[in-house]
């Protein structure tokens, strides 16, 4: 086993790179790479791309994880018998490719060069309660997308959960903060973590649904901040893009979150402002009810997962 240290990107197919682009760019991502057949986009973090398009039909093709080391890379690749490629993308590093029970694409990525941050337009100081910090100055806020910062986690739909669970935490370390119960001693699914022991990461990086199906369900793109969101949102409407749910504050996790779809029904997340735990924080279980739920904000719609 080794321990991955975060998720990297996630990998679709669209057969118009230009649309997918224009769609990116509104919702908050930079353009990093392109060719005629493949697109690369990132974030304002340092990583060099966290979103990939293949030119061909649309769908969901795969996820990548961030290995600590090339060590680690090799010593993956040689319990699972693949090979250690160089990796043609942006920041270039090294590559494993497994695919999962499913048949998902999963990748591994190490060694490959960090990016210039970009510049974060949104920073508000705010005045909040006895918390007064912005004194003898008016708010104001750049109009225009939200600012993706960084890809946070990739929810998907599994045939046998139990199967892909195991499969997931021997490879890479995953640990689960949260378990999702239909009935007692009946999981749905768990959110999982990666496991930087004393180290604070986030309530999730993957979460595997065992609907019986598999299938893409949803990525979430970590945002600047709330008032980056809102703002992304109120553009996203103009732009006449397709909402799906929010806003509003999770209860398994915490985030603030607003679901979007991309132009071929993608589900894609902003969200800010999310739990953090480590290896003192125990796994829970929760049932369906407190999956669905938000401590503020609009119900969960039918067309979430599909």
């Amino acid at each position: 086993m080794i321990h991955v240290t975060d998720i990297a990107y996630v990998r679709f197919r669209a057969p118009d790179l230009d649309r997918m682009e224009s769609f990116l760019g509104e919702f908050g991502m930079a353009p990093a790479g392109r060719s005629d057949s493949v697109l690369y986009m990132r974030g304002t973090d340092t990583r060099p791309f966290v979103h990939v398009t293949e030119k061909g039909e649309a769908g969901f093709v795969g996820i990548a994880f961030q290995a600590a080391n090339l060590a680690d890379l090799a010593r993956l690749a040689a319990e699972e018998k693949v090979a250690v490629e160089d990796h043609d993308a942006p920041g270039g590093g090294k590559i494993v490719r497994l695919r999962d029970p499913d048949g998902f694409l999963v990748e591994v990525v190490a060694g490959e060069m960090s990016s210039p941050a970009l510049p974060v337009i949104r920073k508000p100081v705010l005045n909040e309660g006895e918390a007064r910090r912005r004194v003898g100055a008016p708010l104001r806020l750049d109009s225009g997308p939200s600012q993706v910062k960084r890809l946070g986690h990739c929810v998907i739909n599994v045939t046998d959960f139990r199967k892909s669970e195991a499969w997931y935490k021997e490879r890479f370390g995953l640990v689960t903060s949260d378990e999702i119960e239909l009935a007692p001693d009946m999981p749905l699914g768990a959110f999982l973590r990666c496991d930087r022991g004393a180290m604070h990461v986030d309530h999730h990086t993957l979460f595997l649904v065992g609907t019986g199906q598999p299938g893409f369900n949803h990525a979430a793109f970590e945002v600047a901040n709330f008032d980056d969101l809102m703002a992304g949102h109120d553009h996203l409407v103009k732009a006449g893009h397709r909402h799906e749910w929010g806003v509003g504050r999770h209860l398994l996790g915490s985030q603030i979150f607003d679901y979007w779809r991309d132009p071929w029904g993608h589900t894609v997340e902003h969200w800010t402002d999310g739990d953090l735990f480590n290896n003192e924080t125990p796994p829970n279980k929760a049932g369906l009810a407190e999956l669905m739920a938000a401590q503020w904000g609009p119900d969960a719609p039918p067309t979430m997962g599909s």
